[in-house]
């Protein structure tokens, strides 16, 4: 009788450390890799993987899972692109403390997700008291990939203070609700959170009928506030994890002043921010920030690290619903109205399209989108005269202005005119620059959100292919980058492909990189009916296993996959 389980024969193993490759077997048993040598005898089950690299289970630390683990476990948008374990609860937001319907009203305008698939999520399978309990509820799922959390300051904040105070800006916590809140996060990372999400963005509103205009809570919140969850976060060695306001300079520094040890004589504070990205509409922000996160790393003894999407940031809009129009007075004003036909009347409103015409065509100040409509593709439309061309282009043959011409399709075709635009992380060379960077880990693949608009469930492997294909770093480096370099800096037991570690393993096929990877697919969100973008590369994942389970082969999932089958589990900072 074999003494393995599994035996993945032939192929070039990445041990995730970055040391170089070998040619080996690697046999699995009880869920754990227990041999990697040359000549292994088969196992119960063997996959040839000659010519193929077999490397840790990719690790995705930037994902709105929240929802979905609860009624989707499988997560098989990760598990098919050979991501083995996942961090949700980014950005300020979970599910742990908070009802319901404050949790849909949270999540759904800034991470564009349904607002009734979130609140029945929760409501239906929301069994858990605490952060202990949450753990084991997640844990007794079917899980197909391993999962992790941040805790999140907008959970908190309303679980302690309500929605109403939560997102006041005249209203902040007494003393002993501060306490509370301190207490909350204790027992959370007691719990192996791996640390705490905020946000300070202004793209973030809420949707629901209660307080639509107003803003996340965490962005409501005191640097008294962040001052006080910070000391758990530095005293417990976990992570804050935050989207800051980057048109505030000032806020900024605070970020990096709250992540200093050595200069002030205390331990570093571990600081994940968004994000390190080429921007189109201002190409000097990529190497401000990694400059600064230098020079506070290096001489102010800080943990600090910008999270780097490493891919084109290529966005879809049906119409104007899209976070990034929240960066315009006239867009946000306009996306505050979630009724069609009233929003149809402002946008038809000739003073409102003064506004935005101005609004688009501002040239200073602090932006994310280039809002060069020139730059912005129709992909489909009701009028198949359109499909194909930019808004600039349709203006022009009709003989009025870009911003005229987006807001009349919208009015006229609604959420069946979609088009597309690519806001940063266009230029090959500075892509290659920015994931070679220490200062920047791989991440912000916003897995599992902004289904209609974007999809890099896939980001990690497309990496991988883009220094397969162009060379800019070794191999192993960049295996190290999406595996055990995550890992270790989050305190997970993960990304590691060694005698003793879990069998958490992508055997990943390098003639599958066909090209495709970047291509447009959908598919159902499973059980909701609600078509999301998707990414389709199936012939470059020979395999996914997690815990020692084959979870999925060239397209295909394994029988019980997200059901019956329990591969994944939670993993504790």
């Amino acid at each position: 009788m074999t003494d393995f389980d599994m035996v993945i024969r032939g192929g070039s193993v990445f041990d995730g450390t970055g040391g170089p490759r070998m040619v080996a077997d690697v046999g699995v048993r009880d869920g754990t890799v227990v041999a990697v040598e040359a000549g292994l005898p088969d196992g119960r089950r063997t996959i040839d993987a000659t010519g193929k690299w077999v490397i840790p289970g990719m690790i995705d630390v930037h994902t709105h899972y929240d929802a979905e683990v609860l009624t989707s476990p499988g997560l098989g948008e990760s598990a098919r692109h050979g991501v083995t374990s996942v961090v949700f609860g980014n950005c300020s937001l979970s599910t742990v403390f908070a009802e319901a319907e404050d949790c849909a009203d949270m999540f759904a305008r800034v991470e564009a997700l349904p607002w009734a698939v979130v609140n029945e999520a929760v409501k239906e399978h929301g069994t858990w008291s605490d952060p202990k309990s949450y753990v084991e509820a997640i844990r007794s799922r079917p899980l197909g990939v391993n999962v992790a959390a941040f805790i999140g300051h907008s959970d908190i904040r309303v679980a302690v203070m309500g929605l109403g105070r939560a997102v006041d800006a005249k209203d902040y916590p007494t003393a002993p609700e501060l306490e509370r809140m301190a207490a909350m996060l204790e027992t959370a990372l007691d719990a192996g959170f791996v640390g705490l999400s905020t946000i300070r963005s202004s793209f973030s509103k809420l949707e629901g009928k209660r307080y639509p205009t107003r803003q996340l809570p965490s962005t409501y919140a005191s640097w008294k506030e962040y001052r006080r969850l910070n000391s758990v976060l530095r005293q417990r060695g976990r992570v804050h994890q935050s989207t800051p306001n980057l048109t505030s300079r000032v806020e900024m520094m605070r970020y990096f002043g709250q992540s200093v040890g050595r200069m002030f004589g205390r331990r570093p504070l571990k600081t994940s921010l968004l994000s390190a990205a080429d921007i189109k509409a201002d190409r000097t922000v990529a190497r401000a920030a990694v400059g600064a996160a230098w020079v506070a790393n290096r001489l102010g003894g800080a943990n600090l690290r910008w999270q780097h999407l490493p891919v084109p940031f290529e966005l879809y809009a049906d119409g104007v619903d899209l976070v990034i129009f929240e960066e315009l007075g006239s867009g946000s004003a306009a996306l505050n109205i979630r009724e069609v036909l009233a929003r149809n009347e402002l946008l038809r409103d000739e003073e409102y399209r003064r506004q935005f015409r101005k609004d688009l065509t501002k040239r200073y100040g602090p932006r994310v989108w280039h809002r060069d409509l020139g730059d912005a593709e129709i992909m489909a439309c009701p009028d198949p005269g359109v499909i194909g061309k930019s808004f600039a282009e349709v203006a022009t043959a009709r003989g009025i202005t870009p911003g005229d011409a987006l807001l009349d399709l919208t009015v006229e075709h609604g959420d069946k005119l979609r088009w597309r635009t690519t806001i940063a992380n266009d230029r090959d060379d500075v892509l290659d620059w920015l994931q070679t960077s220490p200062m920047v880990q791989i991440g912000f693949a916003d897995s599992g959100a902004h289904l209609r608009n974007m999809a890099f469930y896939n980001a990690n492997l497309r990496m991988l292919e883009r220094v397969h294909q162009r060379g800019f770093m070794p191999l192993e480096r960049a295996v190290h980058r999406v595996t055990a370099e995550l890992a270790d800096w989050y305190g997970l037991d993960a990304g590691r492909l060694t005698v003793g570690s879990r069998a958490d393993i992508a055997v990943i096929d390098p003639d599958g990189f066909d090209g495709g990877s970047a291509a447009y697919a959908e598919a159902e969100l499973p059980g909701t009916g609600v078509s999301r973008m998707v990414n389709r590369n199936d012939a470059a994942v020979a395999a996914t296993l997690v815990g020692g389970h084959v979870v999925y082969e060239y397209g295909e999932f394994a029988a019980g996959f997200g059901t019956t089958l329990h591969a994944g589990t939670f993993l504790t900072a």
